[in-house]
């Protein structure tokens, strides 16, 4: 892990602050490697990053609005964005002539224990999960650390994390392919659920499945693996994992290990011994989702060894993560909520389902945007059943769901859909951004089409 003098080639330098391709070439320039920086985006496009770099980016070799088939022949290490896809024929390129590809997340995995790590994976919840298991963990140790796929690279953060405390990781099924290769997977692993999702990445749901496994398949069996019991693919997965296995339900079960709901409680089992841990009245987010997030934050929290008293307080004082069925304001008895990071049709189900009243229909969804192949039959149903009003962000992925639900209007920016949801709704009604699809083309993130949601909600 000596990268002084080494010939790194960074694909991808990526728009987050903090993110993936930022903060791994801030690291390694900080290890003494030569750094080439190849991107698709245009120095333009990239400025707000390289900017950010300081006077670091004048030792760096930018090749920007293209790739470059040397860059990836004569390097000695390739540090790829996570988003980057496997099928890309640069990587292939570096494949061939046996150059080493990693992420800022394999490297982090090099780096430290994997003992102090534990990882979140899934469709849905994992920022929830995530972000809760951090707030526990941090009334343990100070020196906690929030990172990963949650817009923040561990790699950003090493000074805090030098210190020795526990690092909660949200980890996209990108990240966990890059730990394949080194077989290598969290102390303690929580996955959250499997819906279709990424389709236009992975060749099908069961390709999807197996790059999610690898956040268990690196265990040993003193490692835990926490599995949602509801979810038909993450039961079937628990069948496969070397750790110790640990379920959570929103349904009692009996005998195994693990988290459930028992009346209006919530009980832990381990080792055949069981604990009350909380009341459901504790947990201030709404949903029937965000139960089942708690209860995966609470099982990972357990197998860390946190004790039940500082998990209930942390569950109490936790009001959830930005973008997340957020409530910005309330406008003329109007209720605005930032859901942006519903990127798939079951996530806007369960806002929906958490928000809607099928009696009142008082919901004026803002929804749509960039398609990712999925099947849109089962939202469409519920639209229909909890909202007034639908309009649709352009985008490949609205064209299809315009087949579905009609009559709705479609906009070209944020702006004019918010303005637009005003004029429609009503005292007592709910204004939801809630996708349901990517971001690409009008946005560049779907934390960017939050912000812009948020600004243009500000300006009412």
């Amino acid at each position: 892990m000596n990268w002084h003098n080494k010939r790194v080639t960074i694909m991808g330098l990526g728009s987050y602050r903090d993110g993936s391709g930022i903060s791994a070439t801030r690291f390694l320039l900080d290890q003494g490697a030569q750094l080439t920086v190849t991107d698709l985006k245009t120095a333009d496009q990239l400025a707000p990053q390289i900017k950010r770099l300081g006077r670091r980016a004048t030792r760096i070799n930018f090749i920007l609005g293209r790739h470059r088939i040397s860059d990836f022949k004569n390097a000695d290490l390739i540090v790829r964005n996570p988003s980057v896809p496997n099928t890309s024929k640069y990587l292939a390129i570096a494949v061939k002539n046996q150059i080493p590809i990693e992420t800022d997340i394999s490297l982090f995995f090099q780096l430290i224990d994997r003992k102090r790590i534990i990882g979140i994976t899934g469709t849905r919840g994992k920022s929830t999960t995530t972000t809760l298991i951090y707030e526990i963990l941090k009334l343990i140790d100070r020196w906690a650390v929030l990172g990963g796929n949650i817009t923040k690279s561990p790699l950003a953060q090493m000074s805090k994390v030098t210190k020795g405390g526990p690092v909660a990781l949200e980890l996209s099924s990108w990240m966990l392919e890059s730990l394949a290769p080194h077989q290598i997977s969290p102390y303690i692993s929580v996955f959250t659920n499997i819906y279709p999702d990424h389709l236009n990445t992975y060749r099908d749901i069961d390709d999807y499945v197996a790059a999610k496994e690898n956040i268990f398949l690196g265990q040993n069996i003193q490692d835990w693996t926490i599995l949602n019991r509801d979810n038909f693919f993450t039961r079937k997965s628990g069948a496969k994992t070397p750790g110790r296995r640990m379920w959570f339900s929103l349904k009692e079960f009996s005998e195994e290990n693990g988290c459930f709901v028992r009346g209006k409680n919530i009980y832990c089992r381990l080792n055949g011994k069981e604990k009350r841990i909380l009341s459901l009245t504790d947990i201030k987010i709404p949903g029937e989702h965000n139960r089942a997030n708690v209860l995966a934050a609470i099982s990972g929290a357990l197998a860390y060894g946190a004790p039940i008293t500082v998990i209930r307080k942390a569950v109490k004082n936790f009001k959830g993560v930005p973008n997340r069925l957020e409530l910005l304001r309330t406008v003329k008895g109007v209720n605005y909520y930032n859901d942006t990071t519903s990127t798939t049709p079951e996530a806007t189900m369960a806002a929906l389902q958490s928000l809607g009243d099928a009696k009142q229909k008082k919901i004026i969804l803002i929804a749509g945007g960039s398609d990712k192949g999925l099947d849109f039959n089962a939202l469409a149903r519920e639209i229909k059943k909890y909202c007034r009003q639908v309009i649709f962000l352009s985008g490949i992925g609205t064209d299809r769901l315009k087949q579905l639900v009609t009559p709705a209007a479609e906009v070209a920016s944020m702006t004019e859909a918010v303005n637009l949801a005003q004029q429609f709704a009503a005292s007592g009604e709910i204004i939801l951004l809630s996708p349901a699809c990517a971001s690409f083309g009008l946005f560049n993130n779907e934390f960017d089409r939050g912000d812009q949601f948020r600004r243009a909600v500000k300006k009412l």
